[in-house]
């Protein structure tokens, strides 16, 4: 049997069944809590095994549903709020950050990156990437993704 014979079912399979079948894998929970990405086509978080894959946050308040005025600091700062929240939320803490990637839209932020990064986290600090791009979603100038572990 030729590797194509093997492979081409299994993309028909996935592309007939599209999110359903990532659903019915085993150790997986797609964390979504009502009003929260309800009309977004991504999940809030990842639950596989012990481990939990937060989407991108930004700046957002929980309040205004809107960035946080203030610049770049102010982001940043609620960034780390919204990244603990959810956390929180599913029973991780800041301590269980294995792994971030931080997206600067000017990477002349970074050093003042750095400084509030240093206050949310303590050593031994979480494995990182960080790089800059054109733009993000809303305008924001950061956005941080991560994986917990317990």
């Amino acid at each position: 049997m030729s590797l194509n014979q093997l492979i081409y079912p299994a993309i028909i399979s996935m592309i007939i069944s599209g999110s359903a079948f990532a659903k019915e894998k085993q150790g997986v929970t797609y964390l979504n809590p009502q009003g929260v990405n309800s009309k977004l086509p991504f999940s809030e978080a990842v639950e596989v095994d012990r481990q939990l894959i937060l989407s991108g946050k930004i700046g957002i308040s929980s309040e205004t549903k809107k960035l946080v005025k203030g610049g770049f600091s102010a982001e940043t700062k609620q960034t780390l709020i919204n990244i603990k929240e959810t956390l929180e939320r599913y029973n991780y803490q800041m301590s269980d950050v294995v792994k971030c990637t931080v997206i600067l839209t000017d990477i002349n932020n970074f050093p003042e990156f750095n400084e509030i990064y240093k206050k949310a986290f303590s050593f031994p600090y979480p494995a990182r990437t960080t790089f800059a791009v054109d733009a993000l979603a809303l305008n924001a100038k950061i956005e941080i993704e991560c994986l917990a572990v317990k």
